[in-house]
């Protein structure tokens, strides 16, 4: 039954056909769009669009809510800064909110040493100026990152990730010294091959490369994602995140943890290094910091986070009081309601439901991942494994006229992601999930019991 989602038109409802023709009019089709539809107003794990149809959000703005749409706490932190100022710029007349957000960032990310932070606006931000303070620390020039991996959209960020379509394809050359090493994918891994062999052949691997590439000694920095997100929520073992830091430090190159979307609770701690029990020498944040205000950050050792002199880096808009106000408040509620405990529970039950239909449904291959960031990938044989966009867009779809915001990710294009905030209710959780499971039935083959 249906509590919480209230559908009154289909989708999209006449309101949003008409915003349609004014976006196609007057935006480029580049930016892309998962529900043809436009919101009205939202709350916690609801959005309702213009023509009064009511979903639940398994999307979260792509993994930037797990604070919820809207929370009160933060809404009303942003309202009383507005009577205040709104923007200075933190180059031109220092704020309190900019100091203070950085001390509690300083004090929670992983490690004890002493760190220092700054602020900028988009994750792929970050992950530019985390390459460039590793340059400029080490005085070397290489950067090594994963296949699969996501670092964003601005050209070094682009260059760092792995995936042709859409985000590189005819948009070189690319930035030089940028150097990718593969990543483990258990559920991709070849026959006879154990887990730990992977492991051990993919850090072997980094050490031939030093050999046959680029030497130790011109490597800035490696960056990875603890957890692939883009990529299709990959989640490595301890051993391979612990093994990758050790050859850092073996070699004097800068680990670069990029928790974008990692960060702030999704994995069941406040970052995924934080469950891998590794320390970064430099983190890179954005998405779920700030309850959907665009602010990014870069927090690290303060000795690499010193190398740069003033004005080399920055930004006119990086860290603006509203988007520092909410953040202070988004880790407020974080700390106060214990929402990455939150994350656990909701892993624990969505994970139960997703092995249940891996049992049930022909088409789903594998179940993975780390607190609540939960993903299914779906093939159209198992035994081959093959790669099943179709299906997974049909779902996706499906959900979407059901009432359910949800998104695709991987590689092949073939794997959904749960990205719900982490505040979701239970009964939105399961409502949400009755939908999913009602939409694929419509389209997945019973398995036959062996």
């Amino acid at each position: 039954m249906k509590r919480n989602i209230h559908l009154q038109t289909s989708i999209p409802g006449p309101k949003s056909s008409e915003l349609i023709e004014r976006r196609n009019r007057n935006i480029p089709k580049g930016p892309f769009n998962t529900a043809m539809t436009f919101a009205e107003h939202a709350s916690g794990a609801v959005i309702t669009d213009v023509d009064g149809n009511r979903f639940i959000d398994f999307a979260g703005a792509i993994g930037s809510l797990n604070a919820g749409h809207c929370p009160p706490a933060v809404t009303q932190a942003v309202k009383e800064q507005l009577d205040h100022y709104i923007h200075p710029c933190f180059h031109v007349m220092m704020y309190e909110p900019y100091v203070a957000l950085a001390e509690k960032l300083n004090e929670i990310t992983p490690g004890d040493h002493h760190k220092k932070t700054f602020f900028l606006n988009s994750g792929a931000e970050a992950v530019e100026n985390a390459v460039k303070l590793a340059r400029k620390y080490t005085g070397r020039k290489a950067v090594v990152s994963f296949e699969r991996g996501f670092h964003g959209r601005t050209y070094m960020a682009m260059s760092l990730t792995s995936k042709v379509k859409p985000y590189k394809y005819e948009f070189g050359p690319f930035a030089p010294e940028t150097y990718k090493l593969p990543f483990p994918y258990y559920y991709r891994k070849p026959d006879g091959m154990t887990d730990q062999d992977l492991d051990d052949w993919c850090l072997q691997r980094i050490e031939t490369f030093f050999l046959s590439d680029v030497s130790s000694d011109e490597t800035a920095a490696l960056i990875m994602e603890p957890v692939q997100g883009e990529g299709g929520f990959i989640n490595p073992s301890r051993e391979f995140v612990k093994g990758v830091k050790d050859i850092c430090e073996k070699y004097g190159i800068v680990f670069i943890a990029d928790e974008v979307q990692t960060g702030f609770g999704r994995t069941g701690e406040m970052f995924a290094c934080d469950y891998f029990g590794v320390v970064p020498d430099l983190i890179t944040m954005s998405k779920s910091m700030a309850a959907g205000f665009p602010i990014s950050a870069v927090t690290g050792r303060a000795e690499i986070m010193d190398s740069a002199g003033a004005g080399e880096i920055g930004g006119t808009y990086g860290g603006s009081p509203l988007g520092c106000r909410a953040a202070l408040e988004v880790i407020r509620m974080m700390e106060t309601e214990n929402i990455p405990k939150k994350a656990q529970l909701i892993g624990q039950k969505v994970q139960s439901r997703f092995y249940d239909w891996q049992e049930r449904f022909e088409e789903v291959g594998d179940v993975r991942g780390i607190g609540a960031m939960t993903a299914i990938e779906l093939v159209s044989d198992r035994a081959l494994k093959t790669p099943d966009k179709v299906i997974t867009q049909h779902i996706i779809q499906g959900c979407i006229e059901n009432g359910l915001l949800i998104m695709g990710a991987g590689l092949f294009g073939n794997v959904l992601r749960i990205l719900s905030p982490l505040v979701i209710e239970e009964e939105k959780l399961e409502e949400g999930l009755a939908i999913m499971e009602n939409v694929m039935l419509q389209h997945c083959t019973y398995r036959k019991k062996e």
